[in-house]
């Protein structure tokens, strides 16, 4: 028996001596090797685990989509300084989700912490809160990520046609919504391949965003004949951001949502455990080496394209070429002031676009596993639809399902774009929310019964998850406040009332239905 198996059975679950097969989220075959529910036939290695995870944090996706927020709230300042600070405290949650996935290394991941963490009693309640905040979070992350994508082309086709002052073509928000439409179709696709040719292109994600990152971090600012100082790039603070807001120390809290909302998406390694060897190791890895190389190469982005910003107010006019899309000006007009022609520029937003495209794949893929997992409970409506898997052994129904709900989720821009932002504000506090409670319960109702796994933090590990739950709760104070004044119905923060109503819905839910039939994860036993 491995130890994975043994902490399993004090946790609750059973086996099958005889056949030495093992099923309790996943199945322990012969040969040591966990296979899951679904992907049972393939497993993915540490590096597979890895590529999804880095993909779904993707550098080129949230610092380039939030970067107009880093100049607008505090600029240079707030993003060259925010952003290691940031990431300081990210890792310190990142670590601590990392030591309670080598204890259960499943693809129900947060939801299925929590139920163990809280025992038979409050199992049931805590895995129900948990699980709805991290799938809905979930599929808000991958709505807000291809609805990027969309924007991020139709900003290239407005500059391949000419720019917004050359006559270029501006899409409606109904084609905007198209093509947020076509590219979850896409990706929905390419989540119905087998888990091999999966791994394959989430392995060559994370080398895209490697390689693509490295190369525009030193090519942009090689290329701008106007470069910044070093002392206006690590000291610059710009106040000036037209939403009334003049105290300092608030408009560099609000300039820290770019970075949080791209450090974001970590969990992504636990639920693909069930597809991975070695789970209870590599799936701790794939959490802490996602935060940990993002770290270093999103410092290096913000650098690099940040010393080709000296005029912040341009950037963000709406009247430039770009429409006020901020890094595709700097990047039109690096390449046109330097060789006559923004075409290069052009191009390395393509290579951002691609970027993004795979942060949208990968995050479908973690949707659709979290959806398996609980669906697999009987957690969602028509649970049974959502958990069956194909001769692949890919929860086919799930992906579908996912992509289906993150399209709906888009279809609100159409009606207001204020309430497109409320609704994928929940990508970033949500999902946050879904990695407190494990973490808060591991400190609390577990602390003396929590039985560690391979990857533990020993005697820190009560202090780092207080430090954890400690930052969630200033986060998701923080990123509820207003971001504009006076305050009117166009300008206020529906952050809160998105979360709120997310909370009111699965606490009525659990009064009025669940608490009678979700007992939270089910242990099943392969004779």
């Amino acid at each position: 028996m491995t130890d994975v198996q043994r902490r399993w059975r004090q946790g609750g679950c059973a086996a099958t001596t005889a056949t030495r097969s093992w099923l309790c989220w996943g199945t322990w075959r012969s040969d040591g090797r966990g296979a899951g529910g679904c992907g049972g036939g393939e497993s993915r290695g540490a590096i597979a685990n890895f590529s999804v995870t880095f993909s779904i944090i993707s550098i080129l996706t949230g610092l380039t989509t939030l970067y107009n927020t880093g100049l607008t709230y505090g600029g240079p300042l707030t993003m060259i300084w925010g952003w290691p600070v940031v990431g300081l405290l990210t890792m310190i949650v990142g670590l601590s989700m990392a030591e309670i996935c080598s204890a259960y290394p499943t693809s129900g991941g947060l939801y299925f912490w929590s139920a163990k963490l809280c025992g038979n009693r409050w199992g049931p309640l805590a895995s129900w809160f948990t699980g709805w905040f991290n799938i809905v979070g979930q599929w808000a992350v991958t709505a807000s990520v291809d609805f990027s994508l969309a924007q991020m082309i139709q900003v290239i086709i407005l500059l391949s046609t000419g720019g917004k002052n050359g006559g270029g073509y501006e899409a409606s928000k109904y084609v905007v919504i198209g093509l947020h439409g076509g590219i979850l179709l896409l990706h929905a696709l390419m989540n119905s391949l087998p888990i091999s040719v999966l791994s394959f292109f989430g392995q060559l994600a994370a080398a895209w965003n490697l390689v693509g990152v490295t190369v525009l971090m030193i090519l942009i600012p090689t290329v701008t004949t106007e470069r910044a100082s070093a002392k206006f790039v690590f000291t610059h603070f710009n106040t000036d951001n037209g939403d009334g807001i003049g105290n300092k120390a608030y408009i560099f809290v609000l300039g820290l949502l770019m970075s949080q909302y791209t450090l974001t998406g970590y969990d992504a390694s636990a639920h693909m455990t069930e597809e991975t060897k070695n789970a209870d190791k590599n799936g701790p890895k794939g959490i802490i080496s996602s935060i940990g190389i993002s770290i270093i190469f999103g410092w290096g982005y913000l650098l690099g394209i940040t010393f080709a910003v000296t005029n912040i107010p341009y950037l963000l006019s709406e009247d430039n070429d770009a429409g006020g899309y901020a890094i595709a000006e700097i990047f039109y007009m690096a390449f046109k002031n330097r060789y006559g022609s923004g075409v290069g520029g052009i191009v390395c937003l393509g290579v951002v676009a691609v970027g993004i495209f795979f942060c949208g794949m990968s995050s479908v893929t973690s949707n659709s596993r979290m959806a398996y997992a609980f669906s697999r409970d009987g957690a969602m409506p028509f649970s049974s639809l959502w958990h069956k898997v194909n001769k692949q052994e890919v929860p086919i129904n799930a992906v579908w399902f996912s992509a289906f709900i993150s399209f709906c989720m888009a279809l609100t821009y159409l009606g207001s774009e204020v309430a497109f932002q409320a609704m994928v504000s929940i990508a970033t506090i949500g999902l946050y929310i879904a990695y407190a409670l494990p973490i808060f319960f591991r400190v609390t109702l577990a602390r003396m019964s929590f039985v560690p796994g391979p990857f533990n933090l020993g005697s820190y590990g009560i202090l780092v998850g207080w430090i954890s739950v400690l930052w969630v709760a200033t986060i998701s104070v923080l990123f509820s406040l207003p971001v504009a004044y006076p305050i009117t119905s166009e300008t206020l923060n529906y952050t809160p009332v998105a979360v709120c109503g997310l909370l009111v819905l699965t606490v009525s839910s659990w009064i009025l239905s669940a608490r009678h039939w979700f007992k939270g994860p089910i242990t099943n036993i392969n004779s």
